[in-house]
């Protein structure tokens, strides 16, 4: 515990004075280490992690009490409770950090797998195979956890990472950060290869979009709307796209009521924190009169806020009215939108006009419906008869997710350690040149 304590406690004051500098450093520091993990056997990168897994599991207290008090500060800052629920930690919570590692350790190893390989009439073989993207910095807001999920993702993929986490979570993440360091020294390998920037100083995101001179290859921003903003304008180097998940269920007139049910309070109140939760039901307006009372009662006994329009509040006085603006918000708490639509097609519609291509889901037993809700809808991922709270790389059996992409280039969906890797042409001649 002595060695956790000291790298959880890093000289925030100094790295203040001068930041230019010390964010010069870390990026160096990550490049050095990027170079020596692109080359790391897979054995040696699992033993990191089973080091830090262990770590987690012996540091509980510590990352328990430097959360709390984070906790103790956001509450008093008068936080929303859903940006509390984000940002708490218990031990269940924590175990679940360290499975999440411990399920990256047991996926394969993606670095130097070849993908492809073809021959050529002129005798030469081509081969694909997978490699690391370099240095990744991941900014991120409130949530502890992904500076395991990001730390570890980052490692299995053979890429340096630099972590800048929220100012609200700093304490659960030097916690957090300080066992991932146990597990690299343990194993042999560059500290550097997981850093944490050690202030709250939001002039280091800056820096950081600046791309450290060279030594940024991808940033991957994981937070609200106007981080994600931000960095896709102010960015230097390319950007995985973490957008807000605008997400919808529509139910239509085929639907068991009773999976509707489960699906919708799920999707919606599970837990109102996260990307995944659904923000607006859609019930087919011929599905009124059997599910839409049940659907939207349910909602409300459950402690959700819900908004809708005339038709909708004619359902429950506790119905209140909505705007234009409740069709394209992420709430991340207890509130959803209610709207009735003339079928699918008008469903795909709103969907498409007011959503962020994160996750979409229909309940539905017209397979014919489900396969063209799937086959049009345009988002990341598009579920049948299922909860949106699967929008998650863990239930994807990734391990863990650094983001959820929302893009179309190079990866979308989760982002695991596959994502994490870009590739090359390896070519085996036998003396070949070209006429």
């Amino acid at each position: 515990m002595t060695a956790l304590k000291a790298v959880a406690s890093p000289d925030v004051a100094a790295a203040d004075k001068d930041l230019p500098a010390v964010m010069h450093a870390i990026g160096e520091a990550a490049r050095a280490a990027a170079r020596t993990l692109a080359l790391a056997q897979a054995e040696q990168k699992n033993a990191a992690l089973a080091a830090m897994a262990d770590a987690i599991r012996a540091g509980v207290p510590a990352i328990l009490a430097a959360n709390a008090e984070d906790v103790a500060e956001a509450r008093a800052n008068g936080v929303s409770g859903s940006f509390i629920d984000r940002l708490v930690l218990d031990e269940a919570r924590v175990e679940a950090i360290a499975q999440g590692i411990d399920d990256v350790r047991a996926i394969a190893d993606p670095v130097g797998q070849v993908t492809e390989r073809w021959q050529r009439p002129n005798g030469m073989v081509i081969e694909r195979v997978r490699v690391p993207l370099g240095v990744i910095a991941v900014i991120f807001e409130s949530r502890p956890n992904v500076t395991a999920d990001a730390g570890v993702l980052c490692l299995k993929s053979g890429n340096a990472v630099i972590l800048r986490g929220g100012s609200d979570g700093f304490r659960s993440s030097t916690a957090i950060h300080a066992c991932l360091a146990a597990g690299l020294r343990e194993a042999g390998l560059p500290e550097a290869a997981i850093s944490l920037v050690p202030t709250r100083d939001r002039a280091a995101v800056g820096l950081l979009l600046s791309g450290l001179e060279g030594n940024v290859d991808l940033i991957v921003p994981r937070g609200g709307k106007s981080l994600v903003e931000r960095v896709e304008k102010e960015a230097r180097v390319p950007v995985f796209a973490h957008l807000e998940g605008v997400n919808h269920i529509y139910v239509d007139h085929t639907a068991r009521l009773d999976m509707a049910k489960s699906v919708v309070l799920n999707a919606k109140m599970r837990r109102t924190g996260v990307c995944g939760s659904a923000e607006t039901l859609l019930v087919e307006r011929a599905a009124a009169p059997t599910h839409l009372a049940p659907l939207v009662i349910a909602l409300l006994d459950a402690g959700c806020e819900v908004r809708g329009d005339a038709e909708i509040a004619r359902v429950d006085g506790r119905v209140k009215p909505a705007t234009e603006a409740d069709w394209s918000a992420e709430y991340l708490d207890a509130i959803i939108a209610v709207k009735l639509v003339d079928g699918e097609d008008a469903a795909i519609a709103h969907i498409d006009r007011y959503g962020s291509h994160h996750t979409d889901a229909i309940v539905s037993e017209d397979a014919a419906a489900a396969a063209k809700f799937l086959r049009e809808v345009d988002s990341a991922i598009v579920l049948h008869n299922a909860s949106t709270q699967f929008a998650d790389g863990g239930e994807f059996g990734f391990g863990a997710e650094i983001g959820i992409a929302t893009g179309k280039f190079h990866a979308r969906g989760p982002v695991g350690v596959e994502q994490l890797t870009s590739f090359k042409y390896r070519i085996h001649g036998t003396g070949q040149i070209r006429p």
